[in-house]
């Protein structure tokens, strides 16, 4: 466990505890750090994320044993599992919170939907801990570019979250997330898994991350700024692609 890893977990999950409380970006209009954190986010996913998987399924494709078999041709499929999985996540929370307003007049889910759609938000958070754990073995570049991407996305991700769940997401949702994020990571300095279980655990946060850019991190036509977009995307693509070569 380096220094400069350890740094960036906890900095991931202090940034769940206090996101709520960041003043300074309350001083920056919603619409520039989504847009920008959407474009970072979209440029991770299409130049890093999906080579990735293309990787992964030659992996598995050179792996024996019957998982490696099952998936030789369907690490795709791992991510679209993933993609269903947090979209059905979703909409159970939106259809709650509807619920909600119109039985009890309050704007936010009901406790047990809470504690389904958070949970699974815990468990994402921990495989990405566990995976920025295994980028630091690739180098500390690799492991800063991805600590980067993920600042944004989980600052966009708390945004999502509490205003969905609103006071028990405060009160008990930012620590899960803060502990799994950490907990990901230190299961990463003790147990390593081999490259096919790498692949398939990078395929199924991929569906997620993708379908969490698309619902959270593309604000509606009204709070966009196409400039903070293209800069984030623009910018962060030529920063993979520079590191890349």
């Amino acid at each position: 466990m380096s220094a400069v890893g350890l740094a960036f977990i906890v900095s991931l999950g202090l940034l769940h505890i206090y996101a709520g409380r960041l003043r300074w970006i309350e001083r920056i209009p919603k619409r520039l750090w989504l847009s920008f954190g959407a474009g970072v986010s979209i440029a991770y996913v299409f130049v890093d994320v999906l080579p990735i998987l293309s990787a992964g399924q030659a992996t598995l494709a050179e792996t024996s044993g019957i998982i490696a078999e099952k998936l030789e041709h369907h690490v795709y499929l791992v991510a679209l599992i993933g993609l269903m999985a947090f979209y059905s996540l979703e909409l159970l929370a939106k259809r709650s919170r509807a619920g909600e307003r119109e039985k009890a007049g309050e704007d936010c889910t009901s406790p047990g939907v809470f504690w389904v759609h958070v949970g699974s938000f815990a468990l994402y958070n921990a495989l990405l801990g566990y995976l920025l754990r295994e980028a630091e073995h690739h180098g500390l570049l690799p492991c800063a570019l991805l600590f980067f991407a993920l600042m944004l996305h989980f600052l966009v991700n708390d945004h999502a979250l509490r205003a969905h769940h609103k006071a028990l997401y405060d009160r008990f949702g930012r620590w899960l997330l803060a502990l799994a994020v950490i907990g990901g990571y230190l299961v990463g300095t003790g147990y390593m898994l081999n490259e096919a279980s790498i692949a398939i655990l990078w395929a199924f946060v991929a569906g997620g991350l993708i379908v969490n850019v698309i619902k959270d991190e593309l604000p509606q036509h009204h709070e966009t700024s196409l400039g903070a977009f293209l800069a984030g995307m623009s910018g962060y693509a030529a920063l993979l692609v520079s590191v890349a070569h």
